[in-house]
């Protein structure tokens, strides 16, 4: 065969290895640093959110679209660079950004008025967000995420058997730790910041893992069905070639899209795209080159199965 998934297991299992260390060390850091493992957004610490819409009618000044760099410039000069900025049908201005006390609000609403124009006094929304939502919120998704977990394994277990279900979840585990560690590594590089999207993100990346897994996993299955003496490193590395093309082809026409949202989503969908690439990219990873070969080692060190027993029975003279 010409391609063995088998033969260089330990090669994918260090690879893995190490980036879930590297990810861990970097949630250890950030837990140090900012009290959690990940950069936490306003969806889950509170803050303030501006709306702002230009007066258009009454001033004119709706000559060109907001300039979303100028506006990130003069954050950077008040000391809010991390907040989340979106421009909202070209005219309007939506911010979110750390809680601010009434005299840093009206120093950056003077700021934005000299340098981009008169807004609506009447469009004009400034409301303080608090963290008890959004602890609401991480609370749900990280029960939604044990939840899935669940029934994947019980899923699994009724469809296979449970050690297929077992290094499914080891798959699905290693594809969010995978993911989290690389946002722990953004957070505290270039502060890249989590929100709620996040967690949605995570729940698509297992859906998604699982169905590659499932694949493979039933393509082992039908082998051993009709061959029982086949080696199983040699049935998987078979489920493994059978399959791959599909799963690659999968990946890579997800990834087209998503990479797309990314370049022109704007940074409300950046990052959540972002989630989601090193999510698919790691699911058809783990799928191919970690859920298989586990199963392979743990199969493979069982001991036989003993042959059904036929008696024989001697004629009585």
């Amino acid at each position: 065969m010409s391609f063995s998934v088998n033969r260089r297991r330990s090669l994918w299992w260090g690879v893995s290895l190490a980036v879930i260390l590297s990810g861990l060390a970097a949630m250890a850091f950030s837990w140090a640093s900012l009290g959690s493992p990940l950069r936490l957004g306003l969806d889950f610490i509170g803050g303030t959110r501006l709306q702002l819409e230009l007066a258009c009618s009454a001033t004119g000044t709706c000559s060109q679209p907001i300039d979303i760099d100028a506006v990130r410039q003069i954050l950077n000069e008040q000391g809010l660079g991390n907040s989340s900025l979106q421009v909202v049908d070209q005219y309007g201005l939506s911010i979110r950004t750390t809680p601010l006390n009434v005299d840093r609000r009206t120093r950056l609403t003077d700021a934005l008025t000299q340098r981009i124009g008169n807004f609506d006094p009447q469009k004009t929304q400034i409301e303080t967000v608090g963290p008890t939502l959004g602890e609401e919120i991480l609370r749900s998704g990280l029960l939604a995420l044990l939840v899935s977990f669940v029934g994947i394994t019980v899923y699994l277990t009724l469809r296979f058997q449970f050690d297929y279900a077992c290094f499914a979840l080891v798959a699905l585990v290693h594809d969010v730790l995978v993911t989290t560690g690389v946002f722990a590594i953004l957070g505290l590089v270039a502060g890249v910041e989590i929100d709620s999207l996040f967690i949605v993100a995570l729940l698509t990346i297992i859906g998604f893992s699982v169905n590659d897994t499932v694949v493979i996993y039933d393509r082992v299955r039908e082998t051993l069905k009709l061959n029982p003496d086949l080696d199983i490193k040699e049935v998987v590395d078979q489920a493994v070639v059978q399959t791959l093309g599909r799963s690659i082809n999968t990946t890579l026409t997800t990834l087209l899209p998503l990479m797309t949202i990314f370049i022109f989503g704007g940074d409300t969908l950046r990052y959540f795209a972002l989630a989601l690439i090193i999510g698919f990219t790691t699911g058809a990873y783990s799928s191919i080159f970690i859920a298989s070969t586990l199963l392979a080692w743990w199969r493979d060190r069982q001991p036989p199965r003993p042959a059904a027993n036929t008696l024989e029975t001697t004629p009585t003279p």
